[in-house]
């Protein structure tokens, strides 16, 4: 297996802590997306929506997602699960991570890529060039503002985002909080049960990947 990744980019990063959670460390490749290597013609064989993580497997398959990539990880290294252990957790802890990326992530990167000098023509991740939308900018930080004061209230009675084990529900919001930090969206300081288990998940070891 092979991991295609960039180091700056907070999609792969949401892998690169799911394999270190795991003690994993898997062959890497350094896509440089500044640069437009995620276009080159052996690239997009490989992925046409020319985005990164992908992990190309030894059969010669590709998987572009980031669940699925940590899925089959999951699969293949049962231990420690972080994708829930019966059929009831697993469920609800999918739940939590498609909210993440919805209400979070994707509201983020619609704040961040409509209105980041150098985006002008890559609104979205992807092979289309697409111009920024202000507007867009503006209705992604209203989701985000939202969707941190949902995480807070979340995160009032319950240690982890899927309760009382740390899970790819705590990897993705990290990552979406810290995202939201360079998209100048900072949790407000009242938000205070986001801001502690914010400092807890940010001193795992897992972090630092």
């Amino acid at each position: 297996m092979k991991l295609y990744d960039c180091s700056t980019a907070p999609s792969p990063r949401r892998v690169r802590i799911f394999l270190a959670e795991k003690g994993l460390t898997l062959p890497t490749v350094q896509v440089d997306l500044r640069g437009g290597e995620q276009f080159a013609p052996a690239f997009r064989a490989m992925n046409p929506d020319c985005t990164v993580p992908v992990l190309a497997l030894d059969s010669g398959a590709a998987i572009t997602d980031i669940i699925a990539i940590c899925r089959y990880i999951e699969e293949l290294h049962p231990e420690p699960a972080l994708m829930g252990r019966d059929a009831e957790e697993r469920a609800l802890i999918e739940c939590w991570v498609r909210r993440i990326e919805w209400d979070g992530i994707y509201a983020i990167q619609e704040a961040f890529r409509n209105s980041m000098p150098g985006l002008e023509h890559r609104a979205l991740p992807g092979p289309l060039p697409l111009e920024q939308i202000p507007a867009l900018a503006e209705r992604g930080r209203l989701r985000a503002r939202h969707f941190l004061a949902w995480l807070d209230t979340r995160l009032a009675d319950h240690a982890f985002v899927g309760g009382a084990a740390f899970t790819i529900a705590d990897i993705s919001a990290m990552v979406t909080v810290d995202f939201a930090a360079r998209a100048k969206l900072d949790p407000p300081e009242h938000l205070r049960h986001l801001r502690r288990w914010h400092q807890d998940v940010s001193r795992r070891p897992s972090a630092k990947a």
